[in-house]
């Protein structure tokens, strides 16, 4: 049995908490790995590393700009 498709808003909650959880700045972190894609920003705990790298980052950040601009 496949593991649920969590959408990239639900990702992007699990490795918040999950960096929260470890004591991380969930928001720098986040930030840093969008725009270097470099993995070691985000922790394994919690398999957060192996969550945020299904998130196509494209899309990710399409979105973060319509949310922004509110154009939803």
């Amino acid at each position: 049995m496949e593991p649920k498709k969590l959408s990239n808003k639900e990702t992007l909650r699990e490795v918040y908490q999950l960096l929260c959880e470890k004591g991380y700045n969930p928001i720098g972190q986040i930030v840093g790995y969008l725009l270097s894609e470099d993995p070691t920003y985000i922790t394994n705990y919690g398999n957060a590393r192996s969550l945020i790298r299904r998130i196509d980052r494209d899309e990710l950040m399409g979105e973060l700009v319509r949310c922004y601009l509110e154009l939803d």
